[in-house]
């Protein structure tokens, strides 16, 4: 009888995607044999402005020879809170460079959250926007006591096209309490000693990603750079693309799946990473249509966007020799519509932060079937290296059709999180890791995602952990009880509900309570909705019962 461990989903690739793969020891091994084999082709295109691979390697060194100078040392860690700039890549070569940790930070994060990163990853320096760290890091980081390192980055600069429509804001320039980013990218590597960066290996710690787990305190995937690279190599040998192919970063760069299959996957191409800051979509469409990129890879929602957009047109997707999906559902509706409206067929993935991006994906040539009972739509087939397994509450195989939690084994799934044995043992036993996502696997080794074993809520490919909100919502002197839940979104996926009971003599208005939190939480993660009751119902213990507030929902 066939088994996950006999791989049946190897059929559905081709030679080139089931032939072994030899990844690079770093993304910086990778993008230093970028620069010597392509030192003049355009690196990084951001509207107008463009840096060769020669020019952002010279840049990077100069990030490198002053954190360095800085007293920045190997294995450090440094957070790195930026949009899609040039300058988020030049500051993540230079901590890697100089032999330290990236901690990519979402920049729509606020002062507590950002406070709990700072300190639980002993965070020594911070890179940032200008006026991110005017706003509140500058403070924040203040009351962190290993930060001694900040350099602000005035994201306007490396274009020289504003675009009022995401580029709002006056040049700051340098900072109080701060380097700038450029000026120390063009003169450090004239004042000091760029480090050997290339002496770092496959298990060295590439990225700490803070994804919340079952306590709902954030905690850090430990992304090796063998994690970073198997995957991307599997994207470089797998996809479609010829050498020096563009890519356009349609997810985020601070999310594995833009680091991965959009950074990473443009630097062992030697290809061209095009960044337009954040998503908007009419920008968007225009950067399309300027760069004529060959792949990108976003979550449903970006795609609905643009699909929405009064001007957009088929030319907008003419160039795209692949599109993917990934970090939301993708219904089979949209992947239908969107190809029917403008050519190409949406491949959907499916990943997670401690699997560094994907697991499983709809290989080119193929398209994924939908399941007849459920209508889900298949996020996918493993890779050849990698066995995933749906299990039941033992850790035990559930034959093939039946619903279990998905299992992943395989070269992306890192050694655990970051100071947490507690959590790597419960989450990654022996290696393996217990996504606590319910699925199940057909025969022929499609891979389908019907719903989530923990109280997560995935908004728009975003994780927020309810604790996380309600612990906001406690704060306020009028709430007695809060429960948060996930409610179906048409666009998001799901959206943040918020149910709370009153203290006597209080009467807030449920607007009151959403502005209380959209002040204190990125923009993601505050309720949209906020219902009063008299009363949360709970069991006799007097646990607040989620899942009838989510039935009620």
């Amino acid at each position: 009888m066939t088994s996950y461990q006999d791989k049946p989903w190897l059929a559905q690739l081709n030679d080139a995607q089931r032939a072994p793969v030899q990844p690079p020891a770093s993304p910086l091994h990778a993008f230093r044999d970028a620069v010597r084999r392509a030192p003049g082709r355009t690196a990084l295109a951001y509207f107008d402005g463009r840096l060769t691979y020669a020019e952002a390697d010279a840049l990077s060194d100069g990030v490198a020879a002053h954190l360095a100078g800085r007293g920045f040392r190997r294995g450090d860690r440094a957070a790195v809170m930026l949009q899609n700039t040039p300058h988020f890549v030049l500051a993540l070569l230079g901590v890697w460079k100089a032999g330290g940790v990236a901690v990519p930070v979402n920049p729509m994060y606020k002062a507590g959250e950002m406070r709990h990163i700072l300190h639980d990853a002993e965070v020594t320096a911070v890179i940032c926007a200008d006026h991110t760290w005017d706003g509140f890091l500058r403070a924040t980081a203040a009351e962190a006591p290993s930060v001694r390192i900040a350099l602000t980055a005035c994201e306007w600069e490396l274009q020289t096209r504003d675009d009022p429509r995401v580029l709002r804001g006056e040049r700051l320039g340098a900072r109080e309490g701060a380097d700038d980013l450029l000026t120390v990218a063009r003169t450090g590597g004239e004042t000091g000693t760029v480090p050997d960066g290339p002496a770092l290996t496959a298990d060295d710690i590439a990225l700490i990603s803070y994804t919340s787990g079952t306590s709902g305190t954030p905690k850090g995937a430990t992304n090796t750079h063998g994690n970073i690279t198997y995957n991307a190599e599997r994207q470089r040998t797998g996809l479609p693309l010829p050498e020096g192919a563009t890519y356009f970063a349609l997810a985020p760069l601070f999310h594995i799946t833009g680091m991965v299959c959009q950074l990473s996957a443009a630097l062992g191409n030697a290809g061209t990473l095009v960044l337009a800051y954040r998503f908007e979509a009419g920008v968007v469409l225009d950067a399309f249509l300027e760069h004529r990129p060959a792949y990108t890879v976003g979550p449903s929602t970006a795609y609905m966007a643009l699909m929405a957009h009064p001007e957009v047109s088929r030319d907008h997707f003419a160039s795209f020799r692949m599109m993917s999906s990934g970090g939301a559902p993708l219904p089979p509706a949209l992947v239908a519509k969107f190809r029917s409206g403008f050519g190409p067929y949406l491949h959907n993935g499916y990943g997670l932060t401690e699997c560094t991006a994907p697991c499983a994906s709809v290989p080119p040539g193929k398209e994924a079937p939908v399941d007849a009972v459920s209508g889900t739509l298949a996020v996918g087939v493993p890779g050849p290296d990698t066995v995933v397994r749906i299990i039941d509450e033992g850790g035990r195989d559930v034959p093939f059709g039946e619903q279990g939690e998905i299992a992943v084994r395989g070269p992306q799934v890192v050694p655990g999180y970051w100071r947490r044995p507690d959590a790597t043992a419960e989450s990654i036993p022996d290696g393996e890791l217990r996504t606590g996502d319910i699925g199940f696997m057909d025969r022929d080794g499609w891979l389908y995602v019907v719903d989530r074993k923990k109280d997560m809520i995935n908004a728009a490919g975003f994780k927020v952990w309810p604790r996380e909100v309600e612990d906001v919502l406690y704060t306020h002197p009028a709430v007695r009880e809060a429960a948060v839940v996930g409610v179906p979104d048409a666009y998001r996926g799901e959206s943040v509900k918020a149910y709370v009971s009153l203290r006597p003599g209080t009467g807030p208005a449920p607007a009151e309570l959403i502005a209380y939190c959209k002040e204190r939480l990125a923009a993601y993660k505050y309720p949209r909705e906020v219902e009063i009751l008299p009363e949360l119902p709970k069991t006799t213990s007097g646990k607040i019962l989620r899942r009838e507030l989510r039935d009620r929902a």
